[in-house]
C-alpha cells in the first residue's frame, strides 16, 4: 500500500496514479450496463470487482434515492473560418441568453479572436461579444432563435468527445445517457452511461426512487488542476439545477432512513450545492478531502484521470465514508491502490469505461 503524508495531502502529485493508455476506454460496453462494476465498502475496507454494473440492483435498497443528471449533451464543438481564410474552433461552454445565441465559448486561436471578430462557421456569422480570459469569449450567433440554432448546430457541431477518445460524430448517440432531456452540456455525465431503460426499470421495480438534477457541464469539470497546492485550484462555473418535486424527494428519503445516492460527480456536485433545497443558479463548488457532505450518501462513479478536481471530489466523499477526518491521506491512499489493480487487472478507465460504487 503507498502511502501519503498528511501535509502532502493537498499536493497535486499526491492524486497520480499510473495508468497504461490501453485502460482508456474508446468505446461503451455493449450492451451499456455490461460494464465491470468495482463495489467498495469504505467503512469495512474492501472491494468486490466480481460484478457487471447490472448487478448494481444487489446493492440498492427500497427506502433509497438514486440522482440522475438529466442534462443532454449538445454537438458543442464548431469549426469555422476568420475573414482571413484562417480556421478556428469555438467550443461552447454555457449559453448566456434564453434565445440561445450567446454563448461562452472556448475559442481557438484566442488571440486571433477578440471583440468584434467574426467567424463564419458553414455559412452562419458568430460575432465575438466579449473577453472572459484564459481563452473564453462570448459568442453571439446570427440567427433567429432557440429552434434555428438547435438545427444548425445539429448540422454543423461536432461531438465535444474528451482528446483521449480516438473517435468522432459516429459516438454522438453513444456519448449520451438514455434519460437524457435538457439541452446545454459540452460533456456527458459519464457515470450514467452505463444505464439502460431496462436496469431503471427494474431499480424502480425494487421500490427505489428516482430524482433528477440538471447540471450543464461546462469548463468547471474538465479543466485541468494545474495548481501544485490543489487548494489553489480556481474552478469555473456550471449552471444547475434542482427541482422542487427532487427536493421534496431528499427529505423524504432522508426522513425515512434511507439513501441518496448520486450518480456521478455532477449529481453529487448539484445536490451539495443545494444542500436538500431547490433551486436554479451557477455552481463554483469544488469538492475535495476536507469537505464534509451533506446529502449524499452513495457514489456511482467512473475511474477518473490522474490529478483530476473528479479524483478529489472522490476522494473526499470516501473520506466522509470512513470518517478520517483529520486523517484524509489513508482514505486517499486506499482510492489510488483501487485505482492502479484496476489498472493492473484490465479495467476500462475515463469516459466509457467502467463504474464504482462507493458506500
Amino acid at each position: 500500500m503507498r502511502r501519503i503524508l498528511h501535509d502532502e495531502l493537498y499536493s497535486l502529485s499526491s492524486y497520480s496514479y499510473a495508468l497504461p493508455p490501453e485502460n482508456i476506454a474508446q468505446s461503451p460496453a455493449n450492451p451499456r450496463d455490461s460494464s465491470r462494476l468495482l463495489v467498495w465498502n469504505v467503512r469495512e475496507k474492501c472491494t468486490d470487482t466480481s460484478h457487471h454494473f447490472r448487478d448494481i440492483v444487489s446493492y440498492l435498497r427500497p427506502d433509497d434515492l438514486l440522482i440522475l443528471n438529466d442534462t443532454r449533451v449538445i454537438p458543442a464543438r464548431l469549426l469555422g473560418t476568420r475573414p482571413t481564410g484562417g480556421k478556428c474552433e469555438v467550443f461552447l461552454l454555457r449559453n448566456i441568453t434564453p434565445d440561445f445565441l450567446e454563448w461562452e465559448a472556448l475559442v481557438k486561436p484566442a488571440r486571433k479572436l477578440q471583440a468584434g471578430s467574426v467567424i463564419d462557421i458553414q455559412g452562419v456569422k458568430a460575432e465575438v461579444t466579449g473577453y472572459k480570459g484564459e481563452g473564453i469569449r462570448t459568442v453571439r450567433f446570427a440567427l433567429s432563435g432557440r429552434e434555428e440554432f438547435m438545427k444548425f448546430l445539429d448540422e454543423a457541431g461536432n461531438v465535444p468527445l474528451p482528446p483521449y477518445i480516438h473517435a468522432g460524430n459516429e459516438m454522438r448517440t453513444a456519448y449520451q445517457t438514455v434519460f437524457a432531456k435538457h439541452d446545454g452540456s459540452a460533456a456527458a455525465p459519464t457515470a450514467s452511461l452505463h444505464f439502460t431503460p431496462e436496469l431503471l426499470s427494474q431499480i424502480q421495480a425494487l421500490g427505489v426512487g428516482i430524482g433528477y438534477v440538471t447540471l450543464h457541464v461546462g469548463l468547471g469539470t474538465f479543466r485541468p488542476v494545474f495548481a501544485q497546492d490543489i487548494r489553489e485550484h480556481d474552478i469555473h462555473t456550471e449552471h444547475c439545477e434542482l427541482s422542487a418535486e427532487t427536493a421534496a424527494k431528499i427529505r423524504e428519503c432522508k426522513a425515512r432512513g434511507g439513501r441518496v445516492i448520486a450518480s456521478g460527480t455532477t449529481a453529487a456536485r448539484t445536490l451539495e450545492t443545494f444542500a436538500g433545497e431547490s433551486g436554479s443558479r451557477d455552481t463554483g463548488l469544488y469538492i475535495y478531502p476536507g469537505y464534509r457532505f451533506r446529502v449524499v450518501d452513495a457514489l456511482i462513479t467512473n475511474f477518473h484521470l490522474p490529478q483530476s478536481s473528479l479524483i478529489m471530489l472522490v476522494a473526499a466523499f470516501a473520506s466522509n465514508l470512513a470518517g478520517t477526518f483529520g486523517r484524509e491521506e489513508e482514505t486517499l491512499c486506499e482510492l489510488l491502490d483501487i485505482y492502479e489493480n484496476a489498472a493492473r487487472d484490465g479495467w476500462r478507465f475515463f469516459s466509457f469505461g467502467d463504474a464504482m460504487f462507493i458506500h
